[in-house]
């Protein structure tokens, strides 16, 4: 059973640049929230099949997530998959799917979200789960477009 989100947010930028914005993990400091580093896990520019740990606050504590970029199709659509097993979270997975659309001077980024391989307890509450995930995606979406606003 995958639980599904979505989260839509307009920002005033290209669509090439909301897109190299989201896979510029150099720049992720100055507006993802709670981050502590990332660390590449491979050289060169990003393609599929590159990988990464990011190590974030959370709750008072470091977690970390190992990401793998599965889907590239420039500038409109990028795919990563978390794999929940080589992480803190310790089982699942979950996948962040960006579709990047735009309309005059703006683009519109829609994350849909799925996460799936749930066990026990979080297989439970994987309803409330989703919620949590959606807004800490609404967050980090929200941050990207303050960043891109005040740094174009």
């Amino acid at each position: 059973m995958s639980i599904h989100f979505e989260v839509i947010r307009t920002m005033p930028v290209s669509k090439e640049k909301a897109y190299r914005a989201l896979l510029d993990l150099d720049t992720a400091k100055n507006w993802m929230q709670g981050l502590v580093r990332m660390e590449r896990l491979d050289e060169g520019p990003m393609e599929v099949g590159s990988e990464w740990k990011e190590t974030r606050k959370v709750f008072g504590k470091e977690a970390s997530e190992h990401f793998e970029v599965v889907e590239l199709n420039e500038p409109d659509k990028i795919v990563l998959r978390c794999d929940g097993t080589k992480g803190t979270t310790g089982q699942g997975e979950y996948v962040y799917t960006y579709l990047i659309t735009s309309s005059g001077n703006h683009t519109e980024v829609t994350l849909k979200g799925e996460i799936k391989g749930l066990t026990g307890l979080a297989k439970v509450f994987g309803k409330m789960m989703a919620g949590t995930f959606k807004k800490a995606c609404a967050k980090d979406l929200d941050a990207l477009k303050n960043y891109l606003e005040n740094n174009m």
